[in-house]
């Protein structure tokens, strides 16, 4: 977890000064919670535990060390003149919720209008998977990408929708389950003409 896959300043790093702390400090800190939940942290089946919780955590939080502008800078021009509604829908994600540390997943919809080229279609999975990949909510997480998008793109518009299920909500507090949240937003051509969103949804399966 110690080495760093990208070197660039992560977004997390420009806005908040602090000290990483080293992974012996971080697995101690598990085992505290293992104390803190009522177990022995020392008893055979948890001795591993902590170690193998901190190699989790670099897989679960590795979107804070990639960079979602490396991943859209390669665009491709020859599309024979094509100008309409590129739409990758049905993209798997799975995310953090920031206030609970547990897991909402779902899936994500993205649409935008090119401009000057278009992107690869797996790179807007990636794209998702970055900032899945970080503690979030979902508003933040639609604003995320679709920033992103709009910054390293600019395209005549764009469209972003996520479908996910909380698990602060199914698996505490209310503990209601099969609770869908659905967030959007939408720039440019998708912002300003009614129609183009109606496109979208159609397109999406959600009308």
């Amino acid at each position: 977890m110690d080495a760093r896959v990208n070197p660039l300043p992560t977004e997390l790093e420009k806005s908040v000064s602090h000290s990483r702390p080293s992974q012996a400090e971080a697995e101690a800190a598990v085992r505290t919670l293992i104390a803190w939940a009522g177990d022995n942290p020392e008893r055979e089946g948890l001795l591993d535990t902590p170690q193998r919780v901190v190699r989790a955590f670099g897989e679960l939080y590795a979107g804070y060390e990639q960079d979602p502008k490396a991943i859209l800078a390669r665009t491709f021009k020859e599309v024979g003149g094509y100008d309409d509604i590129v739409l990758v829908r049905d993209i798997p994600f799975h995310s953090h919720c920031e206030h609970h540390m547990v897991p909402f997943t779902g899936k994500a919809h993205i649409a935008y209008l090119p401009h000057d080229g278009v992107v690869g279609l797996s790179k807007l999975a990636r794209l998702v998977d970055i900032f899945a990949r970080r503690l979030q909510t979902q508003e933040n997480l639609t604003a995320q990408i679709i920033d992103a998008i709009n910054e390293n793109l600019g395209p005549r518009g764009a469209a972003v929708m996520l479908d996910a299920e909380h698990m602060c909500m199914s698996m505490r507090g209310v503990r209601s389950q099969g609770v869908s949240t659905i967030t959007h937003r939408f720039t440019g051509v998708f912002a300003e003409d009614r129609s183009e969103q109606d496109r979208f949804f159609a397109m999406v399966g959600k009308r």
